[in-house]
Formats: structure tokens, sequence, C-alpha cells
């Protein structure tokens, strides 16, 4: 074979190969969680009321914080402006972590399941998002970066401004689907809330992408298989 025609017929199959694993279920994000509780503080049936920083004004930001809110709901707070027993605060950071070795993936140093070191970087206050869409295809060539996102919460007192929670998630891979990751990683961040396990741990939940528009959702009922055209042969008569 041509050398020149196999690197070609080589992207193709891998190409393939990543449209193949990627049509066979949710994508599993795996987020490094750690979380920090007063013992007794909060409890899941608390009212809050969540607190934009100033950087996080204004509609672009409007789909993250509908996401914390929907983890928030989901962990059993309720929004309440007027009299809330908690004020929340969030964070998300997004950036790049770049790879020398694009093989050793997912077992590599920076692999969202090498380790749970400490993150490498300074939580920041407001949204710093470098844009929306899927990625996750390489180049040959060039080893691809792992993309990696990031969310915190901190619940305060709305009585005396006392922390009483604070949790975060990070998360790294080489796709990406923002702003949908940002919401899985709230709810990992808040899985065990509001008594979560000491230490940092491994938190693993599906991404649902939400449909297309012009998209029509597969149906969950049970289709009618077609009759074949081709039958067999009947069996001889017994005798």
């Amino acid at each position: 074979m041509n050398p020149r025609r196999l690197t070609p017929c080589l992207v193709s199959a891998l190409a393939a190969l990543v449209l193949a694993g990627c049509s066979t279920g949710p994508r599993i994000v795996d987020g490094r969680v750690q979380s920090f509780a007063t013992p007794g503080a909060v409890t899941t049936t608390a009212t809050y009321r969540l607190e934009r920083l100033p950087s996080q004004q204004g509609p672009a930001f409007d789909p993250i914080a509908a996401l914390a809110e929907q983890a928030l709901a989901r962990a059993g707070l309720r929004r309440d402006d007027d009299q809330p027993q908690l004020l929340a605060q969030i964070g998300v950071q997004a950036d790049t972590v770049p790879r020398a070795d694009p093989w050793g993936y997912p077992y590599g140093p920076h692999s969202a399941l090498g380790g749970l070191g400490p993150s490498p970087w300074a939580w920041g206050g407001g949204w710093h998002g470098r844009g929306w869409g899927v990625g996750g295809l390489w180049a040959m060539g060039a080893p691809t970066p792992l993309y990696r996102r990031a969310v915190s919460m901190v619940l305060r007192s709305a009585r005396d401004q006392t922390v009483v929670y604070e949790t975060s998630a990070v998360h790294e891979d080489v796709w990406v689907s923002d702003p949908g990751v940002y919401g899985v990683l709230f709810d990992a961040a808040l899985q065990g809330f509001p008594a979560p396990p000491a230490g940092p741990r491994q938190v693993r939940l599906p991404l649902v992408l939400p449909a297309m528009p012009g998209m029509v959702a597969p149906s969950t009922s049970a289709t009618p298989a077609a009759p074949n055209s081709l039958s067999a042969p009947a069996a001889p008569p017994t005798r």
C-alpha cells in the first residue's frame, strides 16, 4: 500500500471510531469534587437566593445561573429571593491544559482519572468562558489539549454571612460541551449535600445534550419490527 494513502485512511478510521463511540450512549463527565460543610448548619429544605457577582451580570451568564439553580433544586434547596436562609455564590472557569503525550490519555498525568491532586489554579469569581460549542477531534501531528471546566459554589448564612458550605468540581477531557457540562459539574459538586464525604473524590455523571433545533428525539417505546421480505423455507411435512 502506498504510504501516502495510508495516512488519510488512518485518519478516516480513527474518526469513524470516535463517532461510533459517541453514538453508544450519553457521555460521562468525570469530575474531581471536594466539599466542606459546617455540620448541622444547613438542611436540604433550606431556601436560598443566588447572588451574582458584577462579572456575572447580563444575559450571557443566564444559562450558567439557570444550570446552577436546577442543580440546587435537585439537591433539595428552594429559591426564595425575598426570605432566603442561604446566599449562594457560584463561579465557573474554562481553559485548556496542554498534553505532552496524546496517547497517554486517559491514564496520563493530566488525566481526569489520573489522581485527585490539588487544583493548580486559584478560583475566580466570574465566568471566563471561551465560547460555547463541542470539541474533541484532533489534528495529526499536534497533541489535543485537555479542555478544563470547573465550577465552585459557596453557601452563606443569610443571617450572619457565615460560610456554611463550600464545594467545587473540576473536569478535564479531550472534548467539551458548553454550557451543558457546567450543569453536570454543579450536580457533581452537590453530591452528598448537606453532609458530603470528607476529602477529594471522583463523581461520574452522564451528560445528556439537548436536542438540536429540528431534531426529533428518539422514541422510547418499542417499534414493531418490519416483516422480513425473505421468508424461511417451509419445514418438510412429517410422515
